[in-house]
């Protein structure tokens, strides 16, 4: 019994020291050492656009961190355009105009999706409509009528006839 103990307090101390040690392990990026430009700050550039640059092959990961082939050549893309002298938001229109807004792993808001950011909203009005007009249904619902004083006496003439 104190061998078993002794394993699981073992177990359980391992644990609680490789949880600090797993939070302290950096996020890991795709980007390769040969990709990255030489001037920090249009470096830190690329890497802010990239976040938020769909793969469009991984799809739910940013190119930033994928190592799919495509995304490769949309980071390299992005560094070729902000060492063109382009903006952030040049950079964006223009992957924008390729690939369409599919490419931003978070869509703008603009009237043409309006349908995308506005569905949550509905969809949560409609179930509080439903949900508050099913409880009005069921306390108007909560059991029979009161009797008036004729089905009173017609239960009473039954009731006596009986007996």
């Amino acid at each position: 019994m104190v061998g078993k103990l002794a394993i699981v307090f073992a177990a359980f101390a391992l644990l609680v020291a490789a949880v600090p040690a797993g939070l302290l392990v950096a996020p890991a990026y795709a980007v390769n050492p040969d990709e990255m430009l030489k001037d920090p700050v249009l470096e830190a550039r690329a890497r802010h656009l990239s976040e938020g640059l769909r793969c469009l092959v991984c799809q739910n990961e940013s190119i930033d961190a994928s190592n799919a082939d495509l995304a490769k050549d949309l980071r390299l893309l992005v560094r070729k355009r902000i060492k063109a002298g382009d903006t952030d938001q040049e950079v964006i229109d223009y992957l924008v105009s390729r690939y369409g807004e599919f490419v931003l792993l978070k869509p703008r808001f603009d009237w043409r999706n309006l349908a995308l950011w506005a569905t949550p909203v509905v969809a949560l009005l409609a179930g509080l409509a439903f949900a508050l007009r099913s409880a009005a249904t069921r306390r108007r619902r909560q059991g029979p009528a009161p009797l008036t004083a004729q089905e009173e006496a017609a239960i009473a003439d039954v009731v006596e006839a009986q007996r």
